[in-house]
């Protein structure tokens, strides 16, 4: 069934009306700008400081992106040893709970004495948050395999390696792209939180800059700009996840 005209522009159309009564509100309550700038003063201050929002975007998106696939690539390897060794899984999986309860803010300052100030605690920061949804939801997909196919797979004489290959790692596809979509929001909150207090540039050093000098509008500015950025990439990833596991969504079918 096709979908109509407002289900198509849902998202779009209830953006532009949380704008327009963002801008309302301002207006007619007379808010201070210093309080809650109005959109069409954000949008000011996105074309006044263009250049240094795109140079600081860019830096932050990189930042991002190399912690990401760090995340990524740890996230599946773990993921992997958790998922197929119930011993591994057992052992491990407490200890990665509790590290993950851990505030990653707090290792910001370990991070600062380990590194120094710059690029390098943003992307390990950026890691250490998003990492750990790569993990649980690999080992999910994998230990979710049921039994009773396993069983067949070793009667017809086929290897753990080749079970883990063949069927564990398609079949947790589905819960890999899930994690990829969360953790990517994730790695952009890890960045910018490192770049407020431990970084000299990036988003997240522009709104701290901003701040000290009471312009409000831009630190909405920066808000907007690590938002649209992460919409874009989650966006990106369920691109990707209907193309290559739409035969997983139920109703859905991977586009030709």
């Amino acid at each position: 069934m096709k979908a109509s005209f407002f289900e198509r522009h849902a998202p779009s159309l209830l953006t532009i009306s949380l704008l327009v009564l963002w801008e309302l509100i301002c207006r007619l309550f007379k808010v201070d700008p210093f309080v809650l700038p109005m959109p069409s003063a954000i949008w000011d201050a996105l074309i006044e400081f263009k250049k240094p929002i795109f140079d600081h975007a860019v830096q932050t998106f990189w930042t991002t992106m190399v912690g990401f696939a760090i995340a990524v690539a740890v996230g599946v390897v773990l993921g992997c040893l958790l998922g197929s060794s119930r011993l591994i899984y057992r052992a491990c999986y407490p200890l990665l709970v509790g590290f993950n309860s851990i505030p990653k803010a707090a290792f910001v300052p370990i991070l600062v004495v380990w590194f120094g100030i710059g690029t390098t605690p943003a992307i390990l920061t950026a890691f250490l948050i998003s990492f750990f949804p790569i993990v649980v939801n690999v080992a999910t997909g994998l230990a979710t395999l049921e039994p009773e196919l396993e069983d067949v797979l070793r009667a017809l004489g086929a290897t753990r390696v080749e079970i883990l290959k063949k069927v564990g790692l398609p079949r947790s596809m589905p819960f890999f792209f899930a994690s990829l979509k969360v953790a990517i929001t994730l790695a952009f909150v890890g960045t910018v939180v490192s770049e407020i207090s431990a970084s000299n540039a990036g988003i997240g050093y522009l709104m701290m800059s901003a701040s000290s000098s009471l312009k409000t509008p831009l630190m909405f500015a920066g808000v907007i700009v690590i938002s649209v950025m992460a919409m874009v990439m989650y966006e990106v990833f369920a691109w990707i996840e209907m193309r290559l596991t739409g035969w997983a969504h139920r109703g859905q079918q991977a586009p030709t």
